[in-house]
């Protein structure tokens, strides 16, 4: 697949048999398998487009158990709207990809959902060497809202608590970003997150934020060199900064306030997981950004019941 621009794409994956067929190659490079019972050598239903396992004889499509099962909307409407949500730097809203795909709003925002989770890229490995920690908060104030969508936040101004780690460019590596919602900023919950995923013996930088004042007791100091700067006074002292995080978090915002304008702090985490990964994948082209999250649209289902549980109307654009 020779595609470089998201026109290309759209003409590329307009036949379904190609879009099929690719969709195919990366889910099962060394052969179709059973989705049901992993058996190899399906029959194909070429009147149908779907397979028949021979074993336990159920029907399949390249869809099931992926993040497009039970969906009635073909692949050359899929493939292009994961094109442009893991390409457009500020995102894209469910307003735009409906009118550029046809469908309705409700319908776009669904995929857009389904598609950040094909993009969640929860991982157990560590960061390590030079570390960078820093807390954001995302949301608005209050006050400034109808006092029927007034929800409880961190504080007085309905804010969501984000934490963030990045571990610094080594070598020909290039830095990359950890994101959780956080419950509160406490000293207790920002050492916890940083235990749990950073290597023991990196340096971890923070600002003089007074909950990080904690990591420089002796038992966070013999798992971890922790220096910290003082924004009142500088930004930078050598290597002791969190200009990283600070770009990231300008970033982030951007997209929530210029895109989708606000952000619903139920489906908050689903945000983050979108802007990470095209932070963490922005040294690589397009295409092959496309194709990684592709490849990991499997075992990755999200029903709607699922994604508006506990009641929560979707209020994001």
């Amino acid at each position: 697949m020779e595609t470089e621009t998201l026109r290309e794409a759209i003409l590329y994956f307009r036949d379904r048999d190609i879009a099929r067929q690719f969709v195919a190659d990366l889910r099962w490079p060394n052969g179709v398998t059973c989705p049901h019972c992993d058996a190899d050598a399906p029959m194909f239903l070429a009147s149908r487009k779907i397979w028949k396992c021979r074993d336990c004889r159920k029907q399949f499509s390249v869809k099931v158990g992926t993040i497009f099962e039970d969906s009635p909307l073909g692949l050359e409407k899929w493939l292009p709207a994961l094109w442009m949500l893991a390409n457009c730097k500020n995102g894209i809203s469910s307003y735009e990809l409906a009118r550029d795909l046809g469908v309705t709003q409700k319908t776009a925002w669904f995929m857009l959902s389904r598609i950040r989770l094909a993009m969640q890229t929860k991982s157990f490995k560590k960061l390590k060497g030079t570390v960078e920690a820093d807390e954001s908060f995302i949301g608005g104030k209050a006050g400034n809202m109808h006092h029927k969508k007034r929800q409880r936040g961190i504080g007085q101004t309905n804010m969501v608590g984000v934490m963030g780690l990045l571990e610094r460019k080594r070598g020909r590596n290039h830095s990359t970003v950890r994101l959780d919602v956080i419950p509160t900023t406490k000293a207790k919950e920002l050492e916890k997150r940083i235990r749990a995923n950073v290597e023991p013996g990196s340096e971890v930088f923070t600002d003089a934020f007074p909950s990080y004042r904690s990591l420089a007791r002796k038992a966070f100091g013999d798992d971890y060199n922790h220096a910290a700067i003082d924004h009142a006074i500088s930004y930078g002292d050598g290597a002791v900064h969190t200009n990283g995080l600070e770009n990231f978090w300008s970033l982030l915002k951007r997209s929530i306030k210029g895109t989708y304008i606000s952000v619903d702090p139920f489906h908050l985490f689903r945000y983050l997981d979108e802007q990470a990964y095209r932070f963490n994948h922005r040294e690589v082209k397009d295409l092959d950004r496309f194709v990684g999250v592709v490849r990991a649209i499997v075992n990755k289902r999200l029903t709607y019941s699922d994604l508006i549980s506990a009641d929560m109307v979707p209020t994001t654009t």
